[in-house]
């Protein structure tokens, strides 16, 4: 027999041990994520007493594989309108808190007595919260609706797009010992630029091509689709220089404006699930009891750091981003803990050799520490404000709410900001996409055809250059129209510039930079194809411009783009009944709650639920068998599986989905005894039932029992059907929950 490879065995122990751990960590009303570090604890390599994994290299694989599944499962929880929704609250939050916890950390680490440098790392080190516990406590806590875990899932998104460029930040002061600015800047840009192409080519594209084969989609096959397209983003975010983890995300956030997002979510749980538990045993195996006795000091300084003032800090910057109080402190207290990027800033200093080798298990031990609090501190949220709330002064409170209430209010821009904001925004999307294109054609297809097409001397022929040129530009048109004249209303241009003599010097500069713009993308394809006279480059441009700009091919062309993305980005919102007001929705939501197997209310009519009695809610629409049903009677019945679209605050929706959404007390009932009992009659002579049909006996009626065969002639007529009449020697086999005398069929 051929040996065992020893992932097999490292996955059983791993499995194994991770399965029982959890299971008393579930009888004490524990966090799971707190299991399987424990469980992980047992089983690393400073536990002898217990089988420890041979190989870790592929554990970690496979931990790797969790994260990614993880982000996935986020992206596909967190849409693209929601990061657009909270992406202030998100960049304000974020920036506040690396700003305190930076200089908190540098602080302590000189406290400690590091060097600079490592007093640098520290603090980058402790700004950076941990996604992955902060995501699975929600989950074990079952606070994934709530509205505060939007505005976290917002920063963390932020705080991993930051930890980007701090590691870009960190490498070049860690070879340089100097700050370049230049690089930073430059690695911001990256950043935009791919994120902006990914997601406008992605949903232009997915949502397409999910449209086209869902005839032929089965779950198999959606789920084999939808977890190849995530592995693919993450090879493109890993080509690009980003992590694995924002390459996931993303692609979730793509698949989350589908409709297929629900069925996609659903069907990669379980995979997501055994990645995770992967993941965080494998967090677990990091903890070594002898760096935790020689650096206990350091640790619990560190780690009593992180989890009050990162708290404080997250929570100061919720305030300043607009929420209240509650929201603030609920929200703040997520924020608690470091993870796996500060390993990863870590082990990048470890390989500069600019921190010494002992920080990075303290860190590591950090993490575990500020993994255990961080359920205890999320639960701790709301009692801590209601603590806390009767205590603050009568003016600061009245100052808060009137800061809180006026960021609520809906952003009353001037006319000529929100002209600037509408043009720049046009700038950005569609220079972001005339750049994409012109690197694809030097990079790809130039390259192509001058391996095709060249002259005998072996260099680029005219023709493959020309050839290249067309089509580029022919791509390229379309877009070079959009960033010259799109969303330029002339008769509002003519209003802002009659208005003020301030509005002449913005507008026209803006509008000018546009068709500068379009200029300069056309001159740029042509350039880097053909090397003429700048003057009869110029004009060139201008001429082609001019044709675009007057093309009506082009603008048609164009707008059946445009619609077939805007198509693609609201097929999700298409599915609900109607979208709530501007004006309403800061406190009223329309979400879609599951009627599971265990609700109470499964099988009541919708008069008898009294949701709006008992709940304040309105059932706008019940979606049931892929059909739905809007505005739904009141004599419906609620059956297992619906999905109820409901409208209503944050918190009756809250309470509400706990009515409906319930799990079992135990996922598998043992229901092994036999409840019916099985009997065998034989018909003989004297037996009325002789000519009877079966019907006609009322034999179900009379004994309440139920015939499943006749034996006649040595044949079996198994389910006999309701006039099958009985005959002289049929062995008729039924069954009754009761206990019957067999004796007295034979005497009637």
């Amino acid at each position: 027999m051929s040996a065992l490879p020893p992932l097999f065995l490292d996955l059983a122990i791993i499995l194994i041990t991770a399965g029982v751990i959890t299971v008393v960590f579930k009888w004490l009303k524990q966090p799971l994520v707190l299991g399987y570090i424990v469980a992980g604890f047992f089983i690393g390599p400073y536990f002898p007493w217990f089988p420890a994994v041979k190989d870790a290299t592929d554990v970690h694989v496979w931990s790797d594989i969790g994260i990614v599944f993880l982000m996935f499962a986020l992206g596909l929880e967190f849409s693209i309108k929601k990061l657009k929704k909270v992406g202030a609250t998100g960049a304000i939050t974020a920036l506040t808190e690396l700003a305190i916890m930076f200089l908190i950390g540098s602080s302590v680490g000189r406290l400690l007595g590091w060097q600079s440098m490592e007093c640098i790392f520290l603090g980058c080190m402790l700004s950076i919260s941990s996604t992955s516990i902060i995501i699975k406590s929600f989950e074990d806590l079952k606070l994934k609706q709530q509205k505060f875990t939007s505005s976290v899932t917002a920063v963390l998104v932020v705080e991993d797009l930051i930890a980007v460029l701090l590691l870009v930040l960190l490498s070049t002061i860690s070879v340089s010992k100097s700050f370049d600015g230049g690089q930073l800047v430059m690695s911001l840009i990256k950043l935009v630029f791919f994120l902006i192409i990914w997601f406008t080519f992605g949903i232009f594209l997915i949502p397409t091509f999910l449209r086209w084969m869902r005839r032929y989609m089965t779950e198999e096959t959606l789920c084999i689709v939808a977890v190849g397209l995530c592995f693919g983003m993450v090879v493109m975010a890993s080509y690009a220089g980003f992590s694995t983890a924002l390459g996931a995300f993303v692609m979730g956030a793509i698949l989350s404006e589908t409709i297929e997002a629900d069925v996609i979510h659903r069907i990669i749980t379980p995979i997501k699930n055994l990645f995770c538990a992967v993941f965080f045993v494998s967090v677990g195996m990091l903890v070594d009891p002898h760096i935790l006795v020689k650096y206990l000091v350091p640790i619990l300084i560190i780690a009593a750091t992180v989890i009050l003032f990162k708290s404080s800090a997250a929570t100061v910057g919720f305030v300043l981003s607009g929420k209240n109080i509650k929201t603030a402190i609920q929200s703040g207290f997520c924020f608690c803990q470091i993870g796996e990027f500060s390993f990863i800033i870590a082990g990048l200093g470890l390989s500069f050799g600019v921190i010494n080798p002992d920080i990075y298990p303290i860190i590591v031990s950090v993490s575990i520490v500020t993994t255990f609090v961080t359920p205890y501190m999320i639960k701790a949220g709301n009692p801590f404000y209601e603590w806390l709330e009767p205590r603050l002064p009568h003016r600061l409170k009245e100052a808060l709410e009137r800061y809180s209430n006026s960021a609520k209010q809906t952003n009353q821009t001037g006319s000529v900001r929100t002209f600037l904001k509408k043009q720049f925004t046009s700038i950005l999307l569609y220079g972001t996409i005339n750049t994409a294109i012109w690197l694809l054609s030097i990079t790809l297809l130039r390259p192509f055809l001058n391996s095709v097409l060249f002259n005998a001397d072996g260099e680029p022929a005219f023709w493959g250059n020309l050839i290249g040129m067309v089509a580029t530009l022919v791509i390229m048109i379309p877009f070079v129209w959009a960033i010259a004249v799109r969303n330029v209303n002339r008769e509002r241009i003519k209003q802002l510039l009659d208005s003020s003599d301030y509005s002449q010097a913005v507008v026209i500069p803006v509008l000018l930079l546009r068709y500068f713009l379009a200029l300069f993308f056309i001159g740029l394809v042509i350039g880097s194809y053909i090397h003429l006279a700048v003057g009869f480059l110029v004009i060139l441009a201008i001429f082609i411009v001019l044709v675009v700009l007057l093309s009506k091919r082009t603008i048609a062309f164009y707008q059946r783009i445009e619609n077939q993305f805007i198509s693609n980005f609201n097929s999700r919102q298409a599915q609900q009944s109607f979208k709530i007001p501007t004006l309403l929705e800061n406190n009223f939501y329309l979400e879609r709650v599951p009627v599971t197997n265990y609700s109470h209310y499964a099988g009541l009519q919708l008069k008898d639920t009294n949701f709006r009695e008992d709940y304040g809610i309105n059932v706008v629409s019940i979606e049931r068998a892929g059909k739905v049903y809007d505005l739904p009677s009141k004599d419906i019945t609620l059956l297992p599986g619906d999905r109820l679209s409901v409208m209503g605050s944050e918190d009756q929706i809250a309470h509400l989905r706990a009515a409906l959404d319930v799990e079992p007390d135990m996922l598998i009932h043992d229901h092994s005894d036999n409840e019916l009992n099985i009997y065998r009659l034989t018909v003989n002579a004297n037996n009325p039932f002789i000519g009877q049909t079966i019907s006609e006996s009322r034999f179900n009626q009379h004994y309440h029992a139920m015939i499943i065969a006749i034996e006649r002639d040595n044949n079996q007529i198994l389910n006999p059907r309701s006039n099958t009449r009985f005959q002289s020697g049929d062995v008729v086999w039924f069954v009754s929950p009761e206990e019957l005398d067999i004796h007295k069929f034979t005497r009637e």
